[in-house]
């Protein structure tokens, strides 16, 4: 039974599926000290206008880091992923399913 399409007009680009994923990690720091690390956002996002949203909103410290391999990178205080992907998701800004939180 012929469908009229092959498995391959259904597989996605592993890089491009997974360049499209926003990651939420944790880093210990010292101590009880973390920090939530935002990676992979879209390029055309204003990334230092959502870090100093999340920063008064969620009333923590951040910055913002340029790598060369995963693009802007924002950095709060504190363990934010949960609040990170409920602004996420509440804004728009990406789909339940393109975030991935990393970590406890």
């Amino acid at each position: 039974m012929d469908m009229g399409f092959s498995v391959d007009d259904f597989n996605i680009d592993a890089k491009e599926n997974d360049s499209s994923k926003v990651h939420l990690r944790i880093q210990q720091r010292n101590g009880r000290k973390c920090i939530t690390i935002i990676q992979g956002l879209a390029s055309d996002l204003d990334a230092p206008r959502i870090a100093k949203y999340l920063k008064k909103t969620f009333k923590c410290n951040g910055s913002i880091t340029n790598d060369t391999e995963y693009g802007e990178i924002i950095q709060l205080s504190g363990d934010q992923r949960a609040n990170v992907r409920e602004f996420f998701i509440e804004q728009e800004i990406c789909l339940e399913d393109q975030i991935v939180i990393h970590g406890g």
